[in-house]
């Protein structure tokens, strides 16, 4: 270890006075910093209930982008006067605790380093670290009670002291890629909640329910006799409507939920695409919809893909009469299937190679990967990337850009297959016609996963007959927790998981605005880092070292790939101690 960098690991330094940052005025880059620099600011002392830290690496994510295009409009932003009160990205961070304050003497340590989660909710207020608390994108700042005291306590992880700075700050994006395979939806019905169950007209069909279902109300349209028994016995408060037309659907879920939607929806023998998905549109945000019948639906069904992302709604249901049977994580699976078949459209991004390299660093992932992209030049570094670790895993991976192919992706995905289809298709690209696209190549019992979120209500038509008659899934996750995060460290510990894979180019802190802007002009295959520490460190992609900064260079691993040794090359070589 150099000495610099054992310096720098131990805090063996003074401590400046003055620090550089990117506060963000307001919408567009020209109220990023001042006239297109960061600033400086004091290095300030922490009050009694706060932490000052060090940042030592950033992440660029897309997400970034969006607090920069909508400034004040963005949602977390909630309409403030950024030119009184900027914010200042940089989500994606390590850190370590410099000082700490009297109140939190015994909870934290100096020198002790950590990885924030993001994703804050305060008395359910949905807040974020990057967004509405000011970032990372600065040397030093304070930490309080906006991170320390969240619903779900202090959203801060404790790192391994293998792990290094800029694989710790990759925990975020790894994370989400995580949470997709994780399951965030509600699987069985809300206790005490609103349930709807729609029949049709006539219909005596023996329907059953082998377990107890405990909602509150029940609303009965044109439901048998044998679903009017069973909930009755529930003592549940029953309220019928029958005879309902489609105009009647938004004013009974005004009525009786204010327009929430309602917890549960359970659809009778379905029958018609059209009223399936009118239906769908008054399911509760983390509701469920439970198809139960035995013929399949007349066509595609029209859904909000948005919601399946940002609202976690589920679709369930069983082939057979039993209500019940459809609920649970045994029969809703959200992990790719092992030993299968999975395609991933949008793979030469950040985040669609994340989804790629985890498949194939997974010990039971799928045998076959399909990795689409638009770029012939992301699809030769998707290569140069993945087809090593593909055969050192017994796996095989296919690229597939449909631009320059000559034949559709449906028919190469079939080719591919045998005539199969996939077991899994993960979307990360946030366009509802591939997401519709995504579906035509599913298997009858498979898994489409919308990673990239479109807004609410984005449309889209699935064939979600197979929920029922197969046990398709359609998955689909936003954001993620500290539980995610600590999830890919092990994975990094127990050496089942890489993330210095995805560092495809790094930069210093003056260069935070030009990592933006790659990251908004697909510049780089991977993911953009930024060391705050290090001042005078031009944006430069990995491939760029062995002639810029040869001595980092030589620490890189097998395919360029970012390690902690060329990380302690790059601190030694360029990190300068302040005295």
């Amino acid at each position: 270890m150099g000495a610099k960098y054992q310096a720098y690991r131990s805090l063996n330094y003074k401590l400046p006075t003055q620090t550089l940052g990117w506060n963000q005025y307001g919408a567009g880059f020209e109220n990023m910093g001042k006239n297109g620099q960061p600033e400086a600011f004091p290095v300030p002392e922490p009050g009694d209930d706060q932490l000052l830290v060090r940042i030592d690496s950033v992440g660029i994510c897309f997400s970034d982008l969006k607090v920069l295009k909508q400034g004040r409009n963005h949602p977390k932003l909630y309409n403030r006067d950024m030119t009184v009160e900027p914010t200042r990205l940089g989500h994606e961070v390590s850190l370590t605790v410099i000082k700490v304050g009297k109140n939190l003497a015994g909870k934290y340590q100096t020198g002790q380093r950590l990885a924030v989660q993001p994703d804050i909710y305060q008395q359910g207020k949905s807040t974020a670290y990057g967004y509405t608390v000011p970032g990372g994108l600065i040397g030093y700042h304070l930490i309080g009670a906006e991170v320390l005291e969240t619903d779900e306590g202090a959203c801060l992880l404790p790192l391994a002291d293998e792990m290094g700075y800029a694989e710790s700050s990759l925990l975020e994006p790894w994370g989400c890629v995580m949470a997709a395979y994780t399951q965030r939806r509600r699987l069985s019905p809300k206790a005490g909640g609103t349930m709807w169950i729609i029949g049709q007209p006539g219909d005596a069909t023996a329907f059953t329910c082998s377990q107890a279902l405990a909602p509150a109300t029940v609303i009965l349209t044109d439901a048998p006799a044998s679903v009017k028994q069973i909930f009755s016995a529930t003592g549940a408060k029953i309220v019928e409507r029958n005879g309902l037309a489609v105009s009647d659907y938004e004013s009974l879920s005004k009525e009786l939920t204010g327009g929430l939607g309602f917890d549960d929806i359970i659809i009778l023998n379905p029958a018609s695409a059209s009223a399936v998905g009118e239906i769908a549109r008054h399911i509760a945000r983390r509701g469920t919809c439970n198809l139960v019948g035995t013929r399949p639906l007349d066509g595609l069904v029209e859904v909000d893909l948005g919601r399946l992302h940002y609202d976690y709604i589920a679709f369930v249901g069983t082939n057979g009469f039993d209500i019940a049977a459809s609920y649970g994580e045994a029969r809703n699976r959200c992990e790719l299937r092992p030993g299968g078949a999975t395609v991933f459209v949008g793979a030469g991004g950040p985040m669609g190679q994340m989804h790629v390299q985890r498949s194939l660093e997974k010990p039971d992932g799928p045998k076959l990967v399909i990795a689409t992209e638009i770029s012939d030049e992301r699809l030769q570094t998707l290569d140069e990337m993945f087809t090593p670790l593909a055969r050192q895993h017994g796996r095989t991976i296919l690229f597939f850009n449909p631009n320059s192919s000559k034949q559709s992706f449906y028919d190469f995905v079939m080719e591919a297959t045998k005539g199969q289809g996939a077991d899994d298709v993960v979307v990360s690209v946030p366009v509802a016609q591939l997401m519709e696209e995504a579906d035509t190549v599913l298997k009858a019992d498979g898994m489409l996963v919308l990673f990239a979120g479109v807004p609410n209500g984005t449309m889209g038509k699935v064939q979600l007959s197979n929920v029922y008659l197969c046990n398709a899934q359609y998955t689909g996750t936003s954001g993620l927790t500290i539980d995610d995060q600590k999830l890919v460290m092990e994975r990094r510990l127990s050496g089942t998981l890489s993330p210095g894979r995805s560092v495809a180019a790094i930069g210093g802190l003056e260069t935070a605005a030009e990592g933006l802007q790659a990251v908004l002009d697909g510049k780089y295959p991977g993911k953009v880092v930024i060391f705050p520490q290090i001042t005078g460190l031009p944006l430069m992609s990995l491939k760029e070292l062995p002639e810029k900064l040869p001595e980092v260079a030589a620490k890189l691993g097998e395919n360029l790939m970012w390690t902690n040794e060329a990380e302690e090359a790059l601190i030694e070589t360029l990190w300068q101690k302040p005295e």
